[in-house]
């Protein structure tokens, strides 16, 4: 049972970030990078404030997974970083904690393009 809450929490609060953006994107003249973009600066300044923090623990892979989830780990990263090594961690604890996500994404990407070659449109 522990695991079907789990997952309807998971459902319930990434449903909601989908429906934000979608609303977003039917009512206003934001393009989708913006709101992409929008969404991870609002996961760092949510995160900054201590408002994300409990949302990832209630939703677990609801509020981590998207966008979101990423500025919520760029800014644990900075401030995990900051802590250990001070003022440099600003610079360099953002990317270490993102590092397998990225590289995940470009390893995948990359795959992506050799499985389905670009072709010109007609």
């Amino acid at each position: 049972m522990d695991i079907f809450l789990g997952c309807l929490k998971a459902f319930i609060v990434g449903g909601i970030f989908c429906v934000i953006s979608q609303v977003l994107i039917d009512k206003t003249k934001f393009t989708p990078a913006r709101i992409l973009v929008g969404y991870v600066v609002m996961g760092v300044i949510l995160t900054a404030i201590g408002i994300y923090e409990p949302i990832v623990k209630f939703a677990g892979a609801g509020a981590t997974v998207p966008l979101t989830g990423f500025g919520y780990t760029l800014a644990k990263g900075v401030e995990k970083a900051v802590d250990e090594i001070g003022i440099l961690g600003v610079l360099s604890g953002g990317i270490t904690a993102t590092a397998t996500g990225i590289t995940a994404a470009i390893v995948f990407g990359f795959i992506a393009a050799l499985v389905f070659p670009s072709h010109p449109k007609k």
